[in-house]
Parts: C-alpha cells; sequence; structure tokens
C-alpha cells in the first residue's frame, strides 16, 4: 500500500515537473523572442562593423572610438550641403505607440521620424535622445532618421532603438523630412569706414508698422553679402515688396545671447561703395514709401545662442538698439539649428515692452519644425501670438512632409504649400499670420522652387478654394498674408519674376 502510494505520488510529480519544465522553456522562449523583437532597428549598435540597413549621406562611416557601448558606432560627417543624415524604414503597425532614442555626440544632433515628431541636442559626451510618437490609422511603416548640421562638426551615434510591436509588412522607404537646405554663405563682416556724424542722417521708425500693414504683402530678405545673386542698395528693392528683411545680424561674440549689424565691406565694394549712412538713407527712404525694414537673425549657418533669462535680456536689449541705431521696425527670427522656447519667447516679449505694439516679429521656420503644436517653433508662435505679426514658413530646401490630413506631399508643388499651411492654420495661427516661403528662382534654394504662378494658385486656393491641386483643405481662410522669398537679390537676378508675378495677384484676392 505504502509502496504504490510512494509510486503515485512520484508519477504525479514527475509529471508536474514536466510541466513546469515545458512552462519555463516557452516562458524563456517567449521572453527571448520578445526581448530580441523590442527594438526594431536593424543595426541598431552598428556592431556589424559597416552601416548596414541605414540610408546614408556620403561621408558617413562606422568607427571604433567614441562608442557608447559595444565595439563601434555610427560617425556622421555634415558637409556645406549635407547634414550627415542616416535614415532607416521599418514596418509598424498602425494605431500603436511607439518610443525612439538614440544616444548622440556632438554639435546639433537631430533624432526624429519622417514627417512626425523630432529632438535634437547638442553635447560633449554622449547624451540620449528620446521621441515618443503615436503611428497613423492607416500606417504600416516610419522612417526614422540621425543627422547633424550642415558644416558642424562630426556626430556620433550609438544604441539607436525603435521601441513597439512590429510590423508584418515589408516597410517601404518614404521620403526624409529632414531638411536639406543648402546654407546662405555669411560671411565675415568687417566694420566699414565709419561716416563722422554730421554725415549719418537720424534714423526714422516707421510709424505704426505692427498694426498699419496691408491684408496682403510681400516679404523679402535682402542680402547683406554677395553670392552670386544680384547685389542692391537696399532703395533699389522692387516696390512690390512690403516687408525687407536685411540678412542677417550676427551673433556677438562677447555678449551671449546678443546680436550685432554692420554693412559688409564684400558688398560696399560690389556697389562702388555703401556706407552706415547710405543704409540709414535707404531706409528712411523705404520709409516714406510706406515699406516696412527689419532685421534678421540666423540664417543657416547663424549661431545666435538664446538658452537662459540673461542671453534673453541681452538679445532683446541688442536688437533694440540696432532698431534705434538703423531704423529698423522688428526682428526676423530664423535660427535654423534649434531654438530654446522659453528663453526666446521672454526675449521678444521683452523686445515688444520696449519697441511697442508697432514692433514688427516675423518667423521662418523651416517645414519640419511646424509639423504639430508640439514642436518648437511652434510653440514659440502661438506663445508670441499677440505680438506675432507673420510665419514664413520656408516650403523649400525640404523634401517631402505630411499635410494637414496625414498624408505626404512632396516640396515643389501646390499640394505641398497648402497641405502643410493648412497645419499652421489648424494649429492655430490666424490667417493673417501665415505667409508661404519659397525660392525667388531656381537659383536661390536647392529644391522646392516653384513658379510664382503656383505659389498664386495656392493663395487662391487657401483663400476661396478656387484654383485647388488634388489636395483641398477642409476649409477656407480668409485674409492668407501673402508670401515670402529668399530672396530679394535672387529675384532681382531673375528679373523680379517673383514680385511682378504675385505682388499684382494679391490685390485680386478677398
Amino acid at each position: 500500500m505504502m509502496h504504490t502510494y510512494r509510486r503515485r505520488l512520484f508519477t504525479a510529480l514527475s509529471a508536474l515537473l514536466v510541466i513546469l519544465s515545458a512552462g519555463a522553456l516557452l516562458f524563456f522562449n517567449w521572453s527571448s523572442q520578445a526581448h530580441a523583437a523590442s527594438n526594431l532597428v536593424t543595426n541598431p549598435g552598428f556592431e556589424t562593423g559597416n552601416l548596414s540597413g541605414w540610408n546614408c549621406d556620403p561621408g558617413d562611416a562606422v568607427v571604433t572610438s567614441p562608442v557608447h557601448s559595444g565595439s563601434y558606432a555610427l560617425q556622421m560627417n555634415p558637409s556645406n550641403s549635407t547634414t550627415g543624415q542616416c535614415t532607416q524604414t521599418i514596418s509598424v503597425q498602425a494605431s500603436t505607440a511607439y518610443s525612439l532614442s538614440a544616444f548622440v555626440n556632438g554639435p546639433y544632433a537631430y533624432l526624429g521620424v519622417n514627417g512626425g515628431a523630432s529632438n535634437w541636442t547638442s553635447s560633449s559626451s554622449y547624451t540620449q535622445l528620446t521621441v515618443n510618437f503615436t503611428t497613423a490609422a492607416s500606417q504600416t511603416s516610419v522612417t526614422i532618421y540621425v543627422h547633424g548640421w550642415y558644416a558642424q562638426a562630426s556626430v556620433d551615434v550609438d544604441d539607436v532603438a525603435l521601441v513597439g510591436p512590429g510590423g508584418s509588412s515589408t516597410p517601404t522607404p518614404t521620403p526624409t523630412n529632414t531638411p536639406t537646405r543648402t546654407p546662405t554663405p555669411t560671411p565675415t563682416r568687417t566694420p566699414t569706414p565709419t561716416p563722422t556724424p554730421t554725415m549719418t542722417p537720424t534714423p526714422t521708425p516707421c510709424p505704426a508698422c505692427g498694426g498699419n500693414l496691408p491684408e496682403h504683402l510681400i516679404t523679402g530678405y535682402w542680402q547683406d553679402f554677395t553670392n552670386g545673386a544680384t547685389p542692391l542698395r537696399l532703395s533699389a528693392v522692387n516696390s512690390n515688396y512690403t516687408i525687407i528683411a536685411v540678412a542677417f545680424a550676427n551673433a556677438d561674440p562677447t555678449t551671449p545671447g546678443a546680436v550685432t549689424f554692420s554693412i559688409d565691406s564684400g558688398l560696399s565694394s560690389a556697389l562702388g561703395g555703401y556706407t552706415t549712412a547710405n543704409f540709414i538713407s535707404d531706409i528712411n527712404t523705404l520709409h516714406s514709401q510706406g515699406k516696412k525694414v527689419i532685421i534678421s537673425v540666423g540664417g543657416a549657418n547663424g549661431t545666435v545662442n538664446i538658452s537662459d533669462a540673461t542671453s534673453a535680456t541681452n538679445f532683446a536689449n541688442s536688437v533694440y538698439g540696432l532698431m534705434q541705431q538703423y531704423g529698423f521696425d522688428g526682428v526676423d527670427i530664423d535660427l535654423e539649428a534649434g531654438i530654446n522656447v522659453s528663453p526666446l519667447t521672454s526675449a521678444l516679449q521683452q523686445l515688444s515692452a520696449k519697441a511697442g505694439p508697432n514692433l514688427i516679429i516675423t518667423l521662418a521656420p523651416q517645414t519640419i519644425d511646424m509639423q504639430s503644436t508640439g514642436s518648437a517653433y511652434f510653440q514659440l508662435a502661438l506663445n508670441i501670438k499677440s505680438i506675432l505679426t507673420i510665419v514664413n514658413m520656408q516650403f523649400y530646401n525640404s523634401g517631402s512632409m505630411n499635410g494637414c490630413d496625414g498624408n505626404v506631399y512632396s516640396e515643389g508643388t501646390e499640394n505641398f504649400l497648402v497641405a502643410l499651411a493648412c497645419i499652421e492654420l489648424q494649429g492655430g495661427l490666424n490667417p493673417g499670420q501665415v505667409g508661404l516661403g519659397l525660392p525667388a528662382s531656381p537659383s536661390a534654394a536647392g529644391g522646392g522652387y516653384v513658379s510664382p504662378s503656383v505659389v498664386n494658385a495656392a493663395l487662391d486656393c487657401l483663400e476661396t478654394g478656387a484654383n485647388c491641386g488634388s489636395f483641398r483643405p477642409p476649409r477656407t481662410w480668409t485674409g492668407i498674408r501673402g508670401a515670402m522669398d529668399w530672396s530679394i537679390n535672387w529675384d532681382a537676378s531673375n528679373g523680379y519674376n517673383f514680385a511682378n508675378t504675385i505682388g499684382p495677384h494679391l490685390g485680386t484676392l478677398p
């Protein structure tokens, strides 16, 4: 009897051990598979010793130092015409939350998702960037990217991870949304021979500049340097331009956040001598014609850093000083290497308090900067909405982007202009705060040029619903502000086709 009991007990225990062992094995296999599948990135740490799985700009390479972990890392090497970008297209599931991360080391390191969220940092050691996002209802793939910035130092990347459930389809690469802007050269400026005080006219700021602008207008950048476009005196600007943005102010090397300006010696020479006195006199002439002249800060190579309360105050004080010195009517923010929202918001609010309600403030974000209200530039625009004049988004050197309907549109088309402007309008900007920024000629940018007639059609579509392409916005917005171009000088080189085509058309809008 006892023997039988022990035998049965042994049998039962043996069966239980078999079940537990099988369960443990299944759990181990499941856990291993789940862990392996949690990171969807191919060659995430570049431990293959090459760039397999990635599509990278020329000059990028796999290196053995510095690394974050393992034996290898990616080194992105930007040039004057590339950001050193690497992309990878990954199969995902629709309507699903994902987390993208990477360890980066270097100046102006960007991490993001094509047509979606992004993040950036500058660091001297490996720092983790993270971007969280949710896929769209019908989305089956995403293209992730990492890149540095034009003409900046190398950026190291390691341990890239996209965490979430994998998709079941083979992903089709989608166009990158990372800016591919050909940087506008900003040569080192040297002070000109300063005229005696009796030769320098008194600046005359324009009265009611912020509140006395026409409903529709063209903004153009005037180049304070030479680069193949037609050199111009400020007073020679085509009459169809209403706001002239002088490009660019320089960072003050001695005062964080502050900016300075002086006439470039190369431009002065090209014009047969163009002094500070000439420049101020020309601003006065434009004011007498009802034009507004603002100072632009940044550009593709701009390095103005407004990162704390002190630099914010320095920026406001220095811009206000330039307004008093030259007669500028406001400021244009064209900082393309990223912005710190809170200090820059404070800086512009301080400037507004100094200059009063007639101050003109314009922003020139890239398309990637205005894809959602969560992006830094969009946050800035909404923060200063009560004092903001116009956002002239750069619809060029962009690559393809998502429109307000979630679909991807290619630059250089009317659909691209309308579908991306729609994001700004749905995100909270007033129609009068939205301008379409385009190259003035094919030579003015690396991509995104359209005929001025296409710009007119896009304005019609947004304003009245007429002349739309295949994309039709969900509604119309009366009072779209108009257009911007880079640059007046390139427009002059092209017979002023931009200004002379769009200017008269603005008068036909409601």
